[in-house]
């Protein structure tokens, strides 16, 4: 048998499934009908612009009316309108497009295309998931054109009669199902248009119908603006302009650091602002916004098929005509066009933290602190982001300046150095205050790195460059504050202190540091802090206790107590000393264990009280 035909589709089989599977959330349904409304007066306007027909001085608008008592929403506009053969061939053939008929018909025309949502001619069917009756009443523009009324419950069934309508336009009707009732919520519903539709290029009314006038009632508001910030130039925006239209989209009323305003038309259109706000310091609990929307329609929160990643810790808003977007219009088509968009805003966002850097120095620094999060993760998710930035990445020092790496180590490229650099680093500044203490008073520096991410970012920017090393500033304070004095002969006090701490992953080492001031300070394993911080950064805090802390002991010999010890016969007093100049070193370095926390305050309140009772009173307190 050799037979050959076409595949038919049965509407009374697909229909169910557009109902249900079309969109994810049912809500879309309301954006979707609106859009269809202002590509009606879109189409509309265009034809009077082109001389295809006469305009008139009325107002374009879109108005819901939410009719609870009755379970009816509606939507009117006051757009093209369509004949009785324009229902059947939009309304009766599923997925046809109205607004691909339109510019495909008009496409010798300058700009005919132009803010025409439309393009797959399923929308309106969205509107059966939550009504079990749509009507279509509309009139259309062309002279002579009489009313036409479409109705149909939602399978493969529909009515057309004459229509009521004595004005330009289309009045869609839901009769919503009991189940869906919460769409006859007045107040539902115009959140609902305000978060899909609150952009639209025509103004918009949602009106409860049920709810009585009012004498004194304040003129009418369209629920969206017109012409969102995002269309003008640049040059036409005021610095309150930018923040007072932050703080209305993202309702944070703190003023964002800045913002990057695109306008292109080519390749492709894509328009938007990106706003840099006051990052908090941990990069999992810093959650920004980027809306996307499609001709000034909604189309997702930070959507990653066109966001670089890095991004989404950002607010913004991004409109691209341009957008491949598949038929629900809610996730975008994964392609070489959408690839392009992501690099371009990549782009923009490297020449702006450059041009901050070169032309306004201090502020960039005073942002350093909110944006580091953003421009470290940036940099390790995108190579050509850090390609394109890596001359103006900077470090705060424990002096509190900012340098980039080159300035910090005094070469012109770091990279390219012959000789190794040391980039000391404080990973937490209260617990590691004294060793940063020790570094300022002997004119050391050292760069602050105390986010989660620090410890990957390190490794990335150590791979970069090959003759720069990072160390902790408590990892090898050996060698930064080595001194001139002799540290040998200690050997007998070394393993005293082995003896009695007895503990066998803890190393004892005697060294000559700068400083007389500390008996002894911790030196931690560079290697195994770091790995130990990607435990925790990816197991969670008690993860890291899987790595050991492989820490030394460094007995300063430039500090009397030490070299009187080196001296002195064993005896308690002596093993009680030992004790306590270990944990004195814990807990100098952030590190003693809060369980014997009390032990040592207990002991220190006692060799007080000895250090008190050996020294004879001038004069006898009076009571």
């Amino acid at each position: 048998m050799n037979e050959q035909g076409n595949i038919s589709i049965n509407t009374e089989n697909i229909l169910p499934i557009i109902k249900k599977w079309l969109y994810s959330d049912k809500d879309i349904f309301i954006r979707e009908l609106v859009s269809n409304s202002a590509d009606a007066i879109s189409k509309y306007r265009r034809l009077v612009e082109m001389g295809e027909t006469e305009g008139s001085d009325e107002k374009f608008e879109i108005r819901i009316k939410v009719d609870k008592k009755n379970k009816i929403l509606s939507f009117i506009d006051n757009g093209i309108g369509m004949t009785a053969s324009e229902v059947k061939k939009y309304i009766n053939q599923i997925a046809f497009s109205g607004a691909e008929d339109f510019i495909e018909k008009y496409k010798d025309k300058a700009e005919a295309k132009d803010d025409i949502i439309g393009h797959f001619g399923l929308g309106f069917y969205s509107a059966f998931m939550v009504a079990d009756k749509v009507s279509v009443d509309t009139l259309s523009y062309e002279k002579d054109a009489e009313a036409v009324l479409w109705e149909s419950d939602g399978t493969s069934g529909y009515s057309m009669v004459s229509g009521t309508r004595t004005t330009r336009g289309t009045t869609i009707t839901l009769h919503i199902m009991q189940d869906e009732k919460e769409f006859l919520d007045f107040y539902k519903v115009r959140e609902i248009t305000e978060k899909y539709c609150g952009f639209m290029p025509w103004e918009i009314f949602v009106e409860d119908i049920n709810k009585k006038k009012e004498k004194d009632e304040q003129p009418e508001k369209p629920i969206n603006d017109t012409s969102p910030l995002w269309l003008k130039k640049p040059a036409d925006v005021t610095d309150e302009e930018y923040e007072e239209f932050y703080s209305k989209t993202f309702r944070d009323y703190q003023k964002p650091l800045f913002w990057i305003h695109l306008n292109m038309d080519y390749p492709f259109r894509l328009k938007g602002i990106l706003y840099f706000p006051k990052l908090k310091h941990e990069l999992e609990s810093s959650e920004g916004r980027i809306k996307l929307y499609y001709n000034q329609v909604f189309v997702a929160d930070n959507a990653k098929e066109v966001i670089p990643e890095f991004l989404l810790l950002l607010k913004g808003v991004l409109d691209c005509p341009d957008l491949p977007l598949n038929v629900s219009r809610s996730f975008l088509q994964n392609d070489g066009y959408v690839q392009k968009i992501s690099t371009h805003i990549t782009k923009k966002v490297a020449d702006k933290l450059t041009k901050l850097f070169k032309n306004e120095r201090d502020d960039y620094n005073k942002y350093w602190d909110d944006i580091n999060v953003f421009v470290k993760y940036g940099c390790m998710r995108d190579e050509k982001l850090y390609d394109r930035i890596k001359d103006v990445l900077v470090y705060k020092t424990i002096n509190d300046e900012y340098k980039t790496i080159q300035e910090f180590t005094g070469t012109d490229g770091a990279a390219e150095t012959k000789e190794e650099k040391k980039v000391y680093y404080v990973s937490d500044m209260k617990q590691q205050a004294q060793y940063v203490e020790m570094f300022k008073s002997n004119g050391l520096e050292a760069v602050v790195l105390d986010t989660m991410l620090d410890s990957s970012y390190i490794s990335f920017i150590e791979s970069k460059l090959d003759k720069v090393k990072f160390e902790g500033i408590d990892s090898n304070i050996a060698e930064a504050l080595a001194g001139d004095g002799d540290a040998s002969g200690y050997d007998e006090l070394i393993e005293y202190f082995k003896k009695i701490l007895n503990d066998e992953s803890l190393k004892v080492e005697a060294k000559a540091l700068r400083t007389g001031e500390f008996p002894a300070v911790i030196m931690s394993n560079e290697q195994s802090k770091r790995m130990r911080d990607m435990t925790r950064m990816f197991g969670g805090m008690d993860a890291g206790s899987a790595f050991p802390s492989d820490d030394t002991l460094i007995l300063n010999t430039s500090n009397q107590v030490i070299k009187k010890m080196a001296g002195s016969i064993q005896t308690d007093e002596k093993a009680i000393a030992v004790q306590h100049i270990y944990e004195l070193a814990l807990l100098a370095a952030g590190k003693l264990d809060s369980r014997i926390l009390g032990e040592f305050i207990k002991r220190s309140g006692e060799m007080l009280e000895k250090s008190v009772e050996s020294t004879e009173p001038d004069k006898p307190v009076e009571e």
